[in-house]
């Protein structure tokens, strides 16, 4: 039985305003990119055209239509159980960062393949690698230490030309480094990002897809299969997202004149008095706090950098190549 049909904005204003998955999304264009994903297109409970969000399955053909149809990747697949990520969200941090980078470089977004972005936690779907290249140009180091993500983002890669020699896949052998052993003394990196493990424990995660199933109004499972997937190094970590975060600032510290900045997303508000007194500690010259909206669901980015002003100048000023004004 249908409920009374909800009226849906055209857009989702909380999205960034050049996020190609601002608008709702159109089963039938996306379709017609990639007809698999109709076996998964049926009316909800309003009779809207729309997919069961609690499937890892739909969720997958979805992502498949959304990456051929906005980024032109023809061809992306994951391992199974792997983390499926929500794409409008992770498209957003990479524009928010292109908006970050402009407002410190005289009002221009620096583009093309010699800004280096490095992308902590690849994961086995490229995602960030994939936005970045195909909106701004952007090249990309990423670093995982699961060898079967490594080995999944290299497959992506190698089967989309528009991203071939654009994406440098790296294993991270020591789980507690995150720039040692990957990126060089010498080598310079315009901007990092992040996606940091959300929970503490397994249990925790657990407790986390019970909450999304509940939301999804579907029934309770005893075990719950969470709708993007995740292995256990994606969802979670010792210490959660509190900790991961203050362990990457204290060690980005030993790069600060590799990086003009560096960057994380910050699931949690709760963190932010921790995160901002560690930042602190490190003496870190600039902190700026990004907020991001999606759905009802809000975060923020927390962006830092070592450089002082003179030393960003000159950063950008020949690594950017853009005139004094």
């Amino acid at each position: 039985m249908l409920q009374k049909k909800k009226e849906h904005p055209k857009e989702k204003s909380k999205l960034h305003p050049r996020n190609k998955n601002r608008e709702r999304y159109d089963f039938a264009k996306l379709i017609e990119s990639s007809p698999d994903l109709a076996q998964f297109v049926k009316p909800n409970l309003y009779g809207d055209e729309s997919i069961d969000f609690a499937s890892p399955e739909a969720v997958k053909a979805l992502n498949k239509a959304i990456l051929k149809h906005h980024y032109g990747i023809v061809s992306w697949n994951l391992p199974d159980g792997y983390l499926c990520p929500p794409i409008p969200g992770r498209a957003d941090y990479i524009h928010h960062m292109a908006d970050f980078l402009c407002r410190n470089n005289y009002g221009k977004i620096p583009a093309g393949p010699e800004i280096k972005c490095f992308d902590i936690g690849l994961g086995a779907s490229c995602i960030y690698p994939i936005i970045g290249i195909q909106e701004y140009g952007w090249s990309f180091i990423g670093s995982d230490l699961d060898p079967l993500a490594i080995e999944s983002a290299n497959a992506i890669i190698s089967s989309n030309p528009v991203l071939q020699g654009k994406v440098e896949c790296k294993l991270q052998l020591n789980p507690k480094d995150f720039f040692y052993g990957i990126i060089r003394k010498d080598e310079l990196i315009d901007l990092s990002v992040c996606n940091p493990p959300f929970h503490a424990s397994e249990k925790e995660a657990q407790a986390g897809t019970l909450r999304k199933i509940h939301n999804l109004n579907l029934d309770k499972k005893e075990e719950p299969t969470p709708n993007f997937g995740g292995r256990n190094h994606e969802l979670w970590c010792d210490g959660g997202e509190e900790k991961f975060v203050r362990n990457m600032i204290l060690q980005s510290k030993k790069f600060a004149t590799n990086c003009f900045c560096f960057s994380t997303l910050v699931s949690k508000e709760s963190n932010l008095k921790s995160i901002y007194k560690t930042l602190e500690q490190a003496e870190a010259f600039g902190v700026e706090t990004i907020p991001m909206g999606q759905g009802n669901k809000i975060s923020r980015i927390v962006v830092w950098t070592f450089l002082h002003t003179e030393e960003q100048n000159q950063w950008k000023n020949s690594r950017w190549k853009t005139p004094k004004v």
